[in-house]
């Protein structure tokens, strides 16, 4: 225990300069008492300050709000780095994802098997239900293999026409029709598989019709190994988290129901701006720009189908330039807001 006189003494002479031996030998303390005060009393000090608000902290309550009104799905932080730079924001992406991670539980990673195709050779289609009930919101899923390039479009029914028309409204997407195309069982591709022998598939008439028609092949992942039609589902997974998980959610905070149009209209703006221009973490490349590589080894793409149980339905803003909506179910000026929306890198 130092007494007063010896603490005063040691502080003087710490604050002149003096090193521990020095100030031992002064006051006739051993070095390690010397040395226990200083560092007992830095502590005191330190203690004694309020500790300084963080870049973050005036944001943690909006980061909390905005996780919970998207539970039990997630925002990835990267989503949330852009909403908090609109707001303000100006620290660093680390000091937000460590504070997500640890509101959110850690996801189990999965192990990835790679099927890699040249280009023009495969595209990827799945459907994908966002919203189920009276109000259904599904999206067609559709990704090319060798460049990552992907194209979405939100629906209200998974239908065989909706399907043929979301084909079509892909490949002018793309610039062109792949060699084949590769689906699970999608009761609207295939009605028996393996019917007339082993991978040799009874596929729906109508849809076998329109895939003769844009010179396509239609094949089936193999069952019980859907990482074959992996890029495609990892583009789901990407497509629910960085954008229709945070739109719905946002929307959902101001007593708002996402519909297709206001769907469809973002979605447009976030392929072009984020998902088609982001490096890919596979291939090292920007989609966008393999595409145009791609494109090149892709077949011409045919003339409008009009053949077996096709009808005429409205072709979604995704990605085609902006024509008129109609039926809109929330003020005009909320779609106009939508396509500023998700502009920010995915993690």
């Amino acid at each position: 225990m130092v007494g007063e006189e010896a603490a005063l003494e040691i502080r003087v002479l710490h604050r002149h300069g003096k090193g521990i031996r020095e100030i031992a030998r002064a006051t006739g303390l051993s070095r390690n008492t010397v040395r226990r005060y200083l560092r007992d009393e830095a502590a005191a000090r330190y203690k004694g300050r309020p500790p300084r608000p963080g870049k973050l902290d005036p944001f943690k309550g909006y980061v909390v709000e905005r996780l919970a009104a998207a539970a039990p799905d997630r925002i990835p932080a990267s989503v949330l780095l852009v909403e908090l730079r609109e707001r303000g924001y100006a620290g660093g992406y680390t000091m937000l994802k460590e504070f997500v991670a640890g509101l959110t539980p850690a996801p189990v990673p999965q192990p990835v098997v790679r099927f890699e195709t040249a280009p023009g050779e495969q595209m990827q289609v799945d459907w994908a239900v966002m919203r189920r009930g009276a109000d259904r919101l599904s999206v067609f899923v559709a990704t090319l293999g060798w460049s990552r390039a992907a194209y979405l479009e939100f629906v209200t029914d998974e239908r065989l026409e909706t399907l043929i028309a979301a084909h079509e409204n892909a490949f002018l997407a793309f610039g062109g029709v792949p060699r084949e195309v590769l689906y699970d069982n999608m009761r609207t591709v295939v009605v028996e598989r393996n019917a007339y022998g082993r991978g040799r598939h009874r596929f729906q008439a109508g849809f076998l019709d329109f895939a003769r028609h844009c010179g396509f092949r239609p094949r089936l992942c193999q069952p019980g190994r859907a990482q074959t039609k992996g890029k495609v589902e990892r583009f789901i997974r990407y497509l629910r988290g960085s954008f229709y998980v945070p739109l719905a959610s946002r929307l959902g905070q101001e007593g708002l129901v996402l519909d297709r149009e206001a769907a469809n209209l973002a979605a447009g703006r976030w392929l072009r701006t984020v998902a088609n221009q982001r490096v890919h973490a596979t291939t090292g490349a920007v989609p966008a720009e393999r595409l145009e590589v791609e494109r090149t080894q892709l077949q011409p793409v045919p003339p409008p189908y009009g053949g077996r149980s096709v009808r005429q339905i409205q072709a979604p803003a995704v990605p085609a330039p902006a024509h008129p909506v109609v039926g809109l179910q929330h003020p005009l000026a909320l779609y106009d807001g939508l396509s500023g929306l998700m502009t920010g890198e995915p993690a």
